[in-house]
């Protein structure tokens, strides 16, 4: 008699499939801390105690510079690549809001519907910013840096010069959000909620792709590329593929940015709003998405209040930003890890049994 084989299990499909995904995501939402749960109701809650100003000038752009800092951190803290263009992608994308959309030079702007001009400004954005990775990433370190530095200051002059399509050095005045459900996007407490949602979905995609394989993938090659080669690897295509999603979400900050500002100049895209989101991805730590919201809130604050603290003082308010350099200073020279870093060092110390 011939033996019998019993069927293999894999081959099978399971019938526990959906409920061990289900299980897997209530055990992701189950091991959320509750800092992290306090800090969400807070953030949810905050337009009750909080005024205009604190809404829209303080929190309104720590989420909007701190999603296009995250941007930064998923190349350089993953990827291991630093770009400087990512400001320019975020402006590009505010440019073509202004020229698709409406403005107040009608005879530059087509005056597009919003559920027109948002998609493609988005899409035409991430494309660019996608051909900036596939000319930077044939480089690496202070090559790749000086490549993307060199773009956006390509950008910022060009903008300064075209004046058929970008109007030159004044840029586009009164481009507002459109009034979506009734609601006045620019107000407030709508934009806070906006541009909290919006930083919300980036930060929450970002940290799913933390702990997917491309992002693994993504690391490797940041750590080893001949040997994610080897492995069989498109170490080129994986990096692509992590300019293009860094692209999208600066992309769709950089839309917050012009309907934020109600305008939008080459200013927004120079090289010194380059460096501002270098300085936000680094003091808030590029090893967590949090990182640069944090860094971003701290950066805000600084350079809201630092003018304040200087009058003060008795000291032109043009040297605040002495003041913000010389936080950027401490908070690096302390933690390399930004402040993500000294919680991080602070927490454990805390932890640590004493002996």
């Amino acid at each position: 008699m011939s033996e019998t084989t019993a069927p293999n299990p894999i081959a099978l499909p399971s019938r526990r499939t959906r409920p061990q995904r289900l299980g897997r995501i209530e055990q992701g939402i189950a091991g959320i801390r509750p800092g992290a749960w306090l800090t969400a109701l807070v953030l949810l809650v905050m337009p009750v105690f909080a005024d205009d100003f604190f809404q829209y000038q303080i929190f309104g752009w720590t989420f909007v510079f701190g999603t296009i800092g995250m941007s930064f951190m998923f190349l350089a803290g993953y990827g291991g690549m630093v770009s400087l263009a990512q400001m320019t992608t975020a402006g590009l994308s505010g440019y073509l809001v202004a020229i698709l959309g409406s403005s107040a030079y009608a005879d530059i702007s087509l005056g597009w519907p919003w559920w027109a001009f948002v998609p493609v400004a988005i899409l035409a954005a991430t494309v660019f910013g996608t051909l900036v990775g596939i000319i930077a990433i044939r480089t690496q370190g202070i090559y790749m840096i000086m490549i993307t530095l060199a773009i956006a200051a390509a950008f910022y002059y060009f903008c300064n010069q075209n004046l058929e399509v970008f109007n030159g050095q004044r840029g586009f005045n009164s481009v507002l959000p459109p009034q979506v459900l009734g609601v006045d996007w620019h107000r407030p407490t709508p934009f806070y909620y906006l541009s909290l949602g919006v930083a919300a979905a980036a930060f929450g995609l970002t940290r799913f792709l933390s702990r997917s394989t491309f992002c693994l993938a993504v690391k490797g090659v940041r750590d080893d590329p001949r040997r994610m080669a080897s492995l069989g690897f498109s170490v080129p295509l994986l990096r692509i593929l992590a300019f293009a999603y860094a692209s999208f979400i600066a992309a769709v900050a950089g839309i917050l940015v012009v309907w934020f500002n109600g305008q939008i100049s080459p200013g927004t895209a120079s090289v010194n709003a380059a460096i501002d989101i270098l300085v936000i991805a680094v003091v808030g730590g590029l090893g967590h998405p949090i990182g640069p919201y944090i860094g971003a809130l701290v950066f805000i604050l600084l350079r809201t209040f630092a003018i304040d603290l200087f009058h003060l003082l008795g000291f032109t308010s043009l040297r605040f930003n002495l003041l913000v350099g010389v936080g950027f200073l401490a908070i690096v020279a302390f933690s390399p890890d930004g402040v993500i870093g000294l919680w991080q060092r602070w927490r454990g110390s805390i932890l640590r049994p004493r002996r």
